[in-house]
């Protein structure tokens, strides 16, 4: 959606709930987000457009003028919208996404669940794969789009949507949890659970980057079987910080010494040639991660550890 329309949407619905907060949840923005575009309206206007006090928000005598023809351009954008996206066959479709678990289970239920609320008609189908296999599946047409490690194969129109930092995992207790920060040679004097297979393995190019070699008990591709296997002690593990929120296990995570990541991105044959609905999720996509990337402003001990 057209950033102005969306600052323009910010300041009706404030004004009809009587704060940032409740048109933050309507809306599905941060409150400094909602607070944020309407700042910017004010100044591109060189007007106030609201009275913030502790019992909500009011409209000032230029807000109460100018509110009308906001909320006309709202209804109006809407009804074109409507026409451009059955033109476009954007109200009924399939889109296919190759997915591995981390995203599968942390990201797209919230965006889905925002693309279903304006297209509500549009189905989905989900392939859970590696690296290796969504590229596969992206280059065979049997995928519309697939979120992979970047850099990935040259023939691939590739979006960075978000670098994801790499941290040890340890069992409660383990003597290593004491520290903030672990070195690579550290983890290898213990019993090692490698998150690997297919061809791109960020987590083996960690060590081959210092000239080490982990004592490797036991290989799969299975983020969850490596965090089971962690709290039962039977070693120690790298694993993504994304698939590392809301788990169920008994485990810590800790930063590398010298940090490593992995970036994220959604692929796709060709961009231009996409259908609709596929270009389309991927401006939700972009757009819903920046809005997460300014939110996750959190210090760096609750970084460091997860329970």
């Amino acid at each position: 959606m057209d950033m102005n329309i969306q600052k323009y949407k910010a300041f009706v619905t404030t004004v009809s709930c009587g704060s940032f907060t409740k048109a933050a949840e309507i809306l599905n923005y941060s409150q400094s987000g909602i607070s944020r575009m309407i700042h910017d309206l004010e100044k591109e206007w060189k007007v106030i457009l609201l009275k913030r006090s502790k019992l909500g928000v009011r409209l000032t005598s230029s807000g109460m003028k100018l509110l009308p023809y906001a909320e006309n351009v709202c209804k109006e954008y809407e009804k074109l919208q409507t026409e451009v996206d059955e033109l476009q066959g954007l109200k009924s479709g399939l889109i296919r996404i190759g997915t591995f678990s981390s995203v599968a289970t942390h990201w797209l239920p919230n965006i889905i669940r925002e693309f279903q609320k304006d297209y509500p008609e549009i189905d989905y189908e989900m392939l859970l794969g590696d690296y290796t296999e969504i590229e596969e599946w992206i280059l065979e047409g049997r995928v519309d789009c697939g979120f992979l490690r970047l850099p990935t194969h040259a023939e691939l129109d590739t979006v960075f949507l978000e670098q994801d930092r790499l941290l040890v995992v340890l069992p409660e207790g383990h003597p290593l949890a004491e520290y903030r920060k672990i070195p690579v040679s550290a983890l290898c004097e213990e019993p090692f659970m490698l998150l690997e297979k297919g061809a791109k393995a960020e987590v083996s190019e960690i060590f081959e980057r210092s000239h080490l070699t982990p004592k490797v008990h036991f290989t799969t591709w299975d983020d969850y079987a490596i965090m089971a296997m962690v709290e039962g002690g039977l070693g120690i593990s790298v694993l993504p910080e994304l698939i590392l929120k809301r788990i169920p296990y008994r485990i810590v995570a800790r930063e590398l010494e010298i940090p490593a990541y992995r970036n994220i991105g959604l692929a796709m044959r060709s961009r231009k040639t996409a259908q609709p609905a596929v270009q389309r999720f991927l401006e939700y996509l972009q757009y819903r991660q920046v809005e997460n990337t300014e939110e996750r402003k959190i210090s760096d001990g609750d970084q460091a550890s997860f329970i």
